[in-house]
């Protein structure tokens, strides 16, 4: 299986005015395609800064981020942002749905923003609303769904653009056990399924392991 994500000796230093953070220090991780993979780390582990160096959203102090063929650091910021969007959907533990809009107008946001034109979007959002079970709820907006409802609006809406990893970060965190369990099974039945590839950041051991593999985030290092 190839290599989609690499992240090759990573640093990042936060400067708290004359004080440095060390958030992460050296961090090594190797994602392979079609691989559903728990990093587990308890609060103040670097987990956040790990989210953002996995999702490409921030560049590190030092050492290397490779997603896919492109290094990350070589890239403008308009540039990675559009590789991001095709290749990385994003899952939060805050759901982070836009609350003025439909269910079906949050899952077609990211294909706005890909320039998919419009009846194309509809049906896709459509057809994801579906497989996540909420055919019914495509015009209700997310103060009118239930907090698993609103998890699985998101889940539809970081399939949009059929990217290669799935990102979920502490996706079961607001969620009640039984809810948790079941945006887990989803989740896992996108990997088995739909062999995607999915990186999920939890503080939770049960959840964890729910992943094929388990990496432990201690002082921002990755421990295997």
């Amino acid at each position: 299986m190839k290599t989609i994500l690499n992240l090759d000796k990573v640093k990042k230093i936060y400067k708290v005015g004359d004080v440095e953070v060390h958030a992460l220090r050296g961090a090594d991780l190797k994602i392979k395609k079609g691989e559903f993979v728990a990093i587990l780390g308890p609060s103040g582990s670097g987990k956040s800064t790990l989210l953002n160096a996995v999702g490409c959203l921030d560049t590190p102090t030092e050492g290397t981020i490779h997603l896919g063929e492109f290094d990350i650091e070589t890239l403008e910021e308009s540039d990675l942002a559009q590789i991001r969007g095709k290749k990385i959907g994003f899952i939060f533990q805050s759901f982070n749905l836009i609350n003025s809009i439909s269910a079906l107008e949050n899952v077609e946001l990211p294909m706005i923003f890909q320039g998919v034109e419009e009846s194309k979007r509809k049906k896709r959002a459509l057809d994801l609303l579906k497989m996540v079970g909420l055919e019914n709820r495509v015009n209700h907006k997310p103060t009118e769904l239930s907090g698993g409802q609103q998890q699985r609006v998101a889940i539809a809406r970081a399939l949009a653009n059929d990217p290669e990893i799935i990102l979920a970060d502490e996706p079961t965190g607001n969620l009640d056990s039984k809810t948790s369990e079941e945006i887990l099974l989803l989740l896992r039945n996108l990997h088995k399924n739909k062999k995607k590839t999915i990186v999920m950041i939890t503080h939770d051991a049960k959840s964890a392991k729910h992943a094929d593999r388990i990496l432990h985030l201690h002082d921002g290092k990755v421990i295997k």
